[in-house]
């Protein structure tokens, strides 16, 4: 199978996506961020000092999907129709699980939105955080799924 965005001479292009058929596609990603029992409670109890660490990860998040295209070079900037991320404390790492799921109508896939997404919310929990806990690790981002278009459907396992 060949790389999608190198032309024939592997030059980087942006992939021609003017033939694909407009389809309803989904993605799903996820990540987590893994942190000291102490900052668990802080964020889960709403003892941070930078106010709401889950709702500004969160807002974080959904704006990232939406500037995706700014920020990976080849990406095509989308119609995105719905976006939600979903962070869910997890004692026992201690830490966050996050989910992002991107929606839209069009003729290329939302997987890079919806890993953007995940990783800016794990990004964001750190910033609010970083002052009680420089330690925190952010890791296991990946696509869940992936459904519409051409491919059709993929699962991890």
């Amino acid at each position: 199978m060949a790389l999608t965005h190198f032309d024939a001479k592997g030059d980087a292009h942006m992939v021609d996506v003017s033939d694909k058929a407009v389809t309803d596609r989904i993605a799903v990603a996820e990540a987590y961020i893994k942190m000291a029992a102490e900052t668990f409670d802080i964020i889960t109890e709403g003892r941070a000092k930078k106010g709401d660490v889950t709702g500004v990860a969160r807002l974080a998040g959904i704006m990232a999907a939406k500037r995706t295209s700014d920020l990976i070079p080849l990406c095509h900037p989308l119609p995105i129709s719905k976006v939600t991320v979903d962070l869910a404390p997890d004692a026992d790492l201690p830490g966050l699980r996050i989910t992002a799921t991107v929606k839209t109508t069009g003729q290329t896939g939302v997987e890079m939105e919806a890993l953007t997404a995940a990783s800016v919310a794990a990004l964001t929990v750190y910033d609010m955080a970083k002052a009680v806990d420089k330690a925190m690790e952010i890791g296991g981002l990946r696509v869940v799924l992936k459904d519409g278009g051409k491919s059709g459907r993929y699962e991890a396992q």
